[in-house]
C-alpha cells in the first residue's frame, strides 16, 4: 500500500473515532436538554399558577451574561451561545405564555 493510502486509511479511522465522540456529545445535548426542558416546563406551572410575568429580562441578560462568559473560558463563541440562549429563552417563554393561557398540550417532554 502508498503512503498516500496508508495517510488516507489513517484519516478514515481517525473521522469514525471523531464521528463516534461526535454522536456520544449529541446524546448527551438530547439529554441534558430534555432535563433542561422538564425544568423550564415546571417553571411554566408554577408561573401561570402565581400569575408570574412568563418572561424575566433581568434573569435572561444575566444567564447571557454568565453564558458568555463561560463561554470565552471555554475559548468558544460567545456569540454561538448567546444566538443559542436566546433560541431556547424565546421557547421557553412561548411556552411560559401557552401554559399561562391555560394550554395543556404544549410541554416538550413527558412527565
Amino acid at each position: 500500500m502508498s503512503e498516500a493510502a496508508d495517510d488516507t486509511e489513517r484519516a478514515r479511522v481517525l473521522l469514525k473515532d471523531l464521528r463516534a465522540s461526535i454522536d456520544n456529545i449529541d446524546a448527551a445535548i438530547v439529554y441534558m436538554l430534555a432535563e433542561r426542558f422538564r425544568c423550564t416546563e415546571a417553571v411554566s406551572r408554577l408561573k401561570a399558577e402565581h400569575k408570574l410575568p412568563p418572561a424575566d429580562p433581568k434573569r435572561e441578560q444575566e444567564q447571557i451574561t454568565r453564558l458568555r462568559r463561560l463561554a470565552e473560558d471555554a475559548r468558544f463563541s460567545p456569540e454561538f451561545v448567546e444566538k443559542f440562549l436566546n433560541f431556547i429563552i424565546s421557547n421557553v417563554i412561548r411556552h411560559h405564555e401557552m401554559v399561562a393561557a391555560g394550554r395543556s398540550d404544549v410541554d416538550l417532554v413527558a412527565r
